[in-house]
């Protein structure tokens, strides 16, 4: 099972919380690209810039962490994405309303799960069972 740091990805949920404190504080979506572009680049390539720096810093080997599911992370930054894209383009369009609304949730998100409570799993277990549901009634 493929898995990642937990430090790791502590430092991406404070990346988002972060930009999105500055964002709100600013009304300025500017400052979502850094997450946004480092998340999406993640996903389509494998390459998280901001972790790649991060991994410096750290003073174990990367297998001594706590570990974190990979697909999960994958899920929840496909999230993070999808909101944080919401949130700069409805700048773009100068819809404030979608703007805060967007960059507040996921930001709760991110800080809720650096509290200890994943709100992306969550969903992905309810979508994992009800999937299951589904195929098993219909055998």
């Amino acid at each position: 099972m493929k898995t990642i740091p937990k430090p790791l990805v502590m430092v991406n949920q404070w990346t988002i919380v972060l930009s999105v404190i500055i964002a709100l504080i600013t009304q300025s979506a500017w400052i979502l690209f850094l997450p946004l572009i480092a998340n999406l680049s993640s996903l389509l390539t494998g390459f998280h810039p901001i972790l790649v720096i991060v991994k410096r810093f750290l003073s174990k080997p990367l297998n001594e962490y706590i570990q974190e599911d990979y697909a999960q992370l994958r899920f929840n930054q496909w999230l993070a994405v999808g909101f944080l894209f919401i949130a700069t383009v409805s700048f773009l369009f100068n819809w404030s309303i979608l703007f805060n609304v967007a960059t507040i949730m996921v930001g709760l998100a991110a800080l809720i799960a650096i509290l200890g409570f994943c709100i992306g799993c969550f969903v992905r277990f309810q979508y994992q069972q009800w999937n299951y549901r589904r195929k098993k009634s219909a055998t």
